[in-house]
């Protein structure tokens, strides 16, 4: 992560941004600080690590919040359960105006955790591992891209989607706004109903990218990547029958599950303790140390424009 974090401290400086900068130096302190401690106490630092990095993209984007961190938490009463540990998204604060940028509303929203992990691709393995019995969430795609007919305007989002998940029912769990492409016959290839309207011509470049950013704003909510070496990239399945189901980007859930582990190590880590003894200790010890890289990648892109890849390595 070392590149990345140079190469947004050099953009800030170089877009005199010098309150986003102060921000961003914070996050990274409070990253450095999260690598050296135990587990039972790493949420602390790691969530002041993404408070900075929020307030960076915020004020990157030139979004006013108030100081509040606009997200409390508590613990259901009965034995330590995933479930029983409880999030509530207020109205106002860094975490709702971060909601709000992505194109999200906030009303008091209450989440579990377990329910937000349910909710994140990077940790999906580990999740399905934990909780055998509910449906996987993410369907693995590859060489996701836009595309536009040869003799129209027309153009769409399209991807390739894992043999493995071809079968029967398989168009019943694509979201509704995503279909078979027929016109593929080498693989289950798939495609978003919806359309944009790309001309040809330089004289057309403006609205050309100002109709592909309206859409890609709108596809992303399905579309999804774990970081890594090699990325990899998910398509969230159709949320019919699926009570777990959190329409949010994964960077506002992140925020708001790692804030009220940071509860627990700040005011009860003997409790927060418990949980490393369940079940679920592997899922909630994958989420910790996970966790940081995928939120600071995604927030480094939306900051700078740019995606990070680790050198030599290709995309997938």
């Amino acid at each position: 992560m070392t590149d990345t974090w140079d190469y947004v401290s050099l953009w800030l400086k170089r877009n005199g941004m010098k309150d986003a900068l102060f921000f961003w130096e914070q996050a990274r302190a409070f990253s450095e600080a999260t690598e050296s401690l135990p587990k039972t106490s790493a949420p602390l630092t790691a969530y002041y690590c993404f408070l900075n990095a929020a307030k960076c993209l915020l004020t990157v984007k030139g979004i006013t919040f108030k100081e509040q961190h606009g997200v409390s938490g508590w613990s259901k009463p009965g034995r330590v359960s995933l479930s029983k540990e409880i999030v509530k998204l207020k109205n106002n604060g860094i975490l709702p105006e971060l909601c709000r940028y992505y194109g999200e509303t906030v009303n008091n929203n209450t989440y579990s955790i377990k329910d937000i992990f349910y909710n994140l691709p990077f940790i999906h393995r580990a999740y399905h591992l934990t909780f055998t019995s509910e449906q996987e969430l993410f369907l693995p795609i590859k060489e996701p891209e836009y595309v536009h007919a040869p003799s129209s305007a027309r153009s769409w989002f399209t991807a390739v989607l894992d043999q493995h998940y071809v079968h029967g029912q398989t168009a019943a769990i694509l979201p509704p706004t995503f279909e078979k492409d027929a016109g593929d016959s080498s693989c289950y290839r798939l495609r978003r109903k919806k359309r944009f309207s790309w001309q040809r011509g330089a004289a057309n470049q403006i609205a050309n990218l100002a109709a592909l950013t309206k859409y890609h704003q709108d596809t992303r909510k399905y579309v999804l990547y774990i970081y890594g070496p090699m990325r990899l990239w998910y398509l969230k399945r159709n949320k019919r029958n699926l009570t777990s189901f959190i329409e949010r980007h994964s960077i506002p859930l992140i925020f708001a599950a790692m804030h009220r582990l940071s509860e627990l190590a700040r005011y009860k880590p003997e409790y927060l303790a418990k949980h490393f003894d369940s079940q679920h200790n592997w899922l909630l010890s994958e989420f910790i140390q996970t966790a940081p890289s995928q939120f600071l990648d995604e927030i480094s892109a939306e900051i700078t424009g740019q995606e990070f890849m680790v050198p030599g390595r290709a995309m997938r």
